[in-house]
C-alpha cells in the first residue's frame, strides 16, 4: 500500500504539469478562436457594403463576391462548426461559362493568352449554387491560364443526364484527342497541377457537393479540365 501511495505521488507532478500544458492549449486555441472570429466580422462588414454597392445580380463582381462570401462561410464552419447553407437554384449553363470567360479576359490579357468561350456551348440548365460553380469554373480557368495556355477555351458538351463544364488549354472545345503517354510536355503540366493542389481539390469539392465529378487529362497539346454535373431534375434536388 505504501508503495503504491509513494509511485502516485511521484506521478503527481507530470500529471499537474500535463493538466497545467493542456489547459494553457486550451486557453491559446480559446483566444486564436476569439481572434479568428474579430477577423471574420471585420471582413464580412465590407464585403456586405460591396455587394450591396455591385448592383444588380447580373453585374461582373457579384459572382467574385458571393465566391468571397463563401470562402469566409467556409472558414466561419471550421472554427464554429455548423451546416453550410443550401443555395442552390436553377442556373443557365450558358451564363455562368460566358459570366467566368468575362471575369478573366483581363488576366488572361495581362499573361499574353487568349481566353475565348466556344460557339454552341449547350443551353441547358443544372441545379446549383452559383457562387460554388463559379468558383470551380474560375480556378480551372486560372489554374490554364497559369500552368498552361496561351489558348484556353471554355465551353460545355452533353452527355446523356448531365453537361461538361470544358476548360481546355492549347486544346480545342469538341471531341479532344487525348495525349500520348509520352507526350512530356503534356504530362508535364498535368502532374504539375496535381502537385499545387489547392485550387483542382477546390473544383473537386464543388462538383461532389452537386452530386458531379471533376476530370482532369492530358491533351496531344495541353490539358481539358471538366466539371460534369447533372442536369436540373437529373438527380440532386
Amino acid at each position: 500500500m505504501l508503495a503504491e501511495l509513494t509511485r502516485i505521488e511521484a506521478g503527481w507532478p507530470l500529471a499537474a504539469s500535463l493538466a497545467a500544458a493542456v489547459a494553457g492549449q486550451g486557453l491559446l486555441a480559446g483566444r486564436r478562436r476569439t481572434a479568428l472570429n474579430e477577423a471574420l466580422h471585420e471582413l464580412r462588414r465590407p464585403l456586405q457594403a460591396l455587394v450591396l454597392s455591385l448592383g444588380p445580380a447580373e453585374a461582373p463582381g457579384v459572382d467574385l463576391s458571393r465566391q468571397t462570401a463563401l470562402a469566409l462561410e467556409r472558414l466561419d464552419r471550421e472554427i464554429n462548426g455548423g451546416a453550410a447553407a443550401d443555395r442552390r437554384e436553377t442556373l443557365g449553363v450558358g451564363g455562368l461559362l460566358e459570366a467566368a470567360v468575362r471575369r478573366w479576359q483581363g488576366r488572361a490579357a495581362l499573361a499574353g493568352a487568349s481566353l475565348r468561350l466556344c460557339e454552341g456551348c449547350a443551353e441547358v440548365s443544372v441545379r446549383g449554387d452559383r457562387g460554388a460553380i463559379s468558383q470551380g469554373l474560375d480556378n480551372l480557368i486560372v489554374n490554364a491560364l497559369e500552368h498552361g495556355g496561351p489558348r484556353v477555351l471554355v465551353g460545355a458538351e452533353l452527355a446523356g443526364p448531365v453537361v461538361r463544364l470544358v476548360v481546355a488549354d492549347s486544346g480545342r472545345c469538341g471531341s479532344p484527342r487525348e495525349g500520348r503517354r509520352s507526350s512530356r510536355l503534356a504530362l508535364a503540366s498535368l502532374s504539375g497541377r496535381r502537385r499545387r493542389g489547392h485550387g483542382l481539390r477546390v473544383v473537386r469539392r464543388v462538383a461532389a457537393s452537386h452530386g458531379g465529378e471533376f476530370r482532369l487529362r492530358p491533351l496531344e497539346a495541353g490539358a481539358r479540365a471538366t466539371i460534369e454535373l447533372p442536369l436540373a431534375g437529373e438527380g440532386v434536388g
